[in-house]
């Protein structure tokens, strides 16, 4: 067994890869937006589409194309799924906004005199997804897990 049998693992795999395309494509529409490469978007949160949202439906389609679609673990993956992509969507979403209504009182106090923040001091904002984002991490998600079935 050991750690041959992780990397073997079709379902595991199938939901990396998601990951992976999702997070590359989200660098890249973050760099036709804005102009510039940020190589952090390779593996940030946030954005377009949602790389969590691509992740947990990869794995719950691959899982119930692997285990039927009436097993047990499929349920487990679909409910595990379906809270992952609530959060994105309510909680991250949420922080998301009071960190860029931080920064930006931060700034506002600098233009004042107080001390500013550095760029590493400074809240992340990009931490949660829209409903749009979300759906596209899913429809991702089952593209990838569709693909993976078929080769």
């Amino acid at each position: 067994m050991g750690f041959s049998a992780i990397l073997d693992n079709g379902i595991l795999a199938t939901g990396a890869i998601a990951w992976l395309i999702s997070q590359a494509i989200k660098t890249v529409i973050h760099l036709i937006l804005n102009r510039r490469l940020v190589w952090e978007r390779l593996v940030g949160d946030g954005g377009m589409p949602s790389s969590h949202s691509a992740t947990v439906t990869a794995v719950a389609a691959a899982t119930g194309m692997a285990c039927g679609f009436d097993s047990p673990l499929f349920a487990l993956a679909c409910v595990l799924a379906a809270i992952v992509m609530h959060d994105a969507m309510g909680v991250r979403q949420e922080t998301g906004k009071q960190a860029k209504a931080i920064n930006n009182m931060m700034e506002m106090f600098a233009h004042l005199g107080a001390p500013g923040m550095t760029p590493e001091e400074q809240l992340k904002e990009f931490v949660g997804h829209t409903p749009l984002q979300v759906a596209m991490g899913f429809l991702l998600g089952l593209t990838v897990a569709a693909v993976r079935a078929l080769v």
